[in-house]
C-alpha cells in the first residue's frame, strides 16, 4: 500500500500552536507550512484587533502557501482560538483552499474555551468532517504536559 502524503498548516500568534504544529507533523511523519498574517498582530493592539476581527469572521491577506493541499492525502489544520472561533488567517487559508482540500484534521490552542464552536466553524467553513480533532489549554503547551494527547491524535488520523 502507498504511503500516504500529510500536510500540516497551522497560524501561530504566540508560539503554543507553532510548538503543536511541530509535535504533530513529526508524530505523522508530515510537511510543514506556516500560515503569514500580513497584518500586524504582535503586541497588546495587535492581539485586541485580531480577536474583534476573528469575532466578525473577517479575511485578512495572508502570504501565498507554497504546498498545494491537492498533493496531500491528510491536511492538519492548526489554529489558536480567538473570541471563541479561529484566527482570521486560518479562515483566510480554509476559505481560499476549501475546493482543493482533501480529508482534514484540526487542532486548536485556547487560553479557556472555544474549542467545540472552533471546531464547528472550521467544518462548516472547509465542508469537511474531520478525521480527528485535537484542543489543547496554552497553559498545558507551556508546562509541556500534552505529548500524550498528541500522540493519540496522531493515531487517529489514521496515518
Amino acid at each position: 500500500m502507498a504511503e500516504r502524503k500529510c500536510l500540516v498548516v497551522y497560524y501561530s500568534r504566540s508560539g503554543n500552536t507553532k510548538k503543536v504544529a511541530g509535535a504533530v507533523a513529526e508524530g505523522l511523519g508530515a510537511d510543514v507550512e506556516e500560515i503569514i498574517d500580513r497584518k500586524k498582530r504582535s503586541g497588546p493592539v495587535g492581539f485586541i484587533i485580531g480577536a474583534v476581527h476573528a469575532k466578525l469572521k473577517k479575511l485578512t491577506e495572508i502570504e501565498a502557501c507554497r504546498s498545494d493541499p491537492a498533493s496531500y492525502d491528510l491536511i492538519v489544520i492548526g489554529t489558536p482560538v480567538w473570541c471563541g472561533t479561529m484566527s482570521c488567517a486560518v479562515r483566510t487559508y480554509i476559505s481560499r483552499l476549501r475546493d482543493r482540500l482533501p480529508e482534514v484534521a484540526f487542532f486548536l490552542t485556547t487560553g479557556s474555551s472555544g474549542t467545540r464552536g472552533t471546531f464547528k466553524d472550521m467544518a462548516e467553513l472547509s465542508g469537511k468532517e474531520p478525521v480527528a480533532c485535537l484542543g489543547l489549554k496554552q497553559k498545558q503547551v507551556r508546562k509541556g504536559d500534552w505529548q500524550e494527547q498528541v500522540a493519540d491524535f496522531v493515531r487517529r488520523t489514521g496515518l
